[in-house]
């Protein structure tokens, strides 16, 4: 057997694609950790007006800088800012809020579950697939993982365990938001380019934040600590420039299944930084909660992908890619 060894530009190739999967899986599993330092001070619309405030307005000048478009259509700005509101006032602000209540590695462990939550939606409200038997199987065992992660709050009738119930009720409705949120923007085309859309997202979601941060009067109760705004400014750079970068280069350099395993690692990671920097409890029933879980949402995609080969062999026109402004 014969074979060559890789050119230079093939090397320099493939140290970019693992640099970038490892920037997506590290810098947005840890998203999670900065959330949770950053609500132990900071009320989370205060935390989240900052974030896509700075986020969002940078990227913007950045993206007129470099010559790409801007201005916005009247049709343009309506769908940005419901796919803004909705994922970046509603979902992320709810997961930022949860974490007040719950563990970053629990709330990671809800999230994950986004995937369940589009197939349902796009089976049964929007009729834009059907759901095969591998992905009925995985919804079924997704809602089985959720019951095992959550059973210790379940039977515990204390106040901390209604207290976690809460939390994870405000993370199921916010994972409601973030895949209701992703179908309409793979479903909307615009008139800028996903950069420039994703840079207006984060700077109406930002405004959004603020006026609701000052008419709840979080201003006035954030503390601004030093471990505070480090856990923002790591979710601007960390979290919605470098992430959101990387993860938008892998999906026009990479098969986009590829891609989407950051939706299976990112929770891993979570569960891991908030047992090691936070010192989280991992019992039994987060291990095989983790398990099955990600288990569900494996099976779910992978569903997914083979409707997507048969639509595409029966010469149907391939369905839009769903896309996320990071965590």
């Amino acid at each position: 057997m014969m074979y060559s060894e890789m050119s230079p530009l093939e090397k320099q190739h493939r140290f970019r694609v693992a640099l970038a999967f490892a920037l997506v899986y590290v810098l947005w599993g840890g998203t999670y950790l900065a959330m949770r330092v950053a609500v132990e001070h900071i009320p989370p619309y205060v935390m989240g007006a900052t974030r896509f405030l700075i986020a969002g307005s940078s990227m913007l000048a950045w993206c007129a800088l470099s010559g790409r478009k801007v201005r916005l259509t009247r049709r343009d700005m309506l769908r940005l800012s419901m796919v803004g509101v909705l994922m970046l006032s509603v979902a992320n602000m709810g997961v930022a809020w949860s974490e007040e209540y719950v563990s970053s590695g629990l709330a990671a462990l809800i999230v994950a579950v986004v995937p369940l939550w589009v197939a349902i939606m796009e089976a049964w409200v929007f009729r834009t697939r059907r759901l095969s038997l591998m992905g009925l199987l995985g919804l079924a065992l997704g809602i089985g993982g959720m019951l095992v992660l959550l059973w210790p709050k379940i039977s515990s009738g204390t106040h901390l365990g209604h207290s976690e119930l809460f939390g994870a009720g405000i993370l199921v409705f916010a994972s409601m938001s973030w895949a209701l949120g992703s179908i309409l923007s793979g479903r909307w085309s615009l008139s800028v380019d996903i950069f420039t859309s994703a840079a207006w997202q984060m700077t109406i979601a930002g405004t959004v934040n603020t006026v609701i941060a000052f008419a709840t009067g979080g201003f006035h109760k954030a503390v601004w600590t030093s471990h505070a705004i480090w856990a923002v400014v790591f979710l601007v750079t960390c979290g919605s420039w470098i992430g959101f970068t990387a993860y938008i280069w892998l999906l026009e350099h990479v098969p986009t299944p590829k891609v989407a395993t950051y939706a299976y690692v990112n929770p891993i990671v979570a569960v891991y930084f908030g047992w090691l920097l936070l010192h989280e409890k991992v019992d039994a029933f987060m291990l095989a909660g983790t398990i099955i879980v990600i288990s569900a949402v494996v099976l779910v995609n992978s569903s997914k992908l083979k409707n997507l080969k048969s639509a595409e062999k029966a010469g149907a026109e391939k369905p839009e890619l769903s896309r996320v402004t990071g965590d």
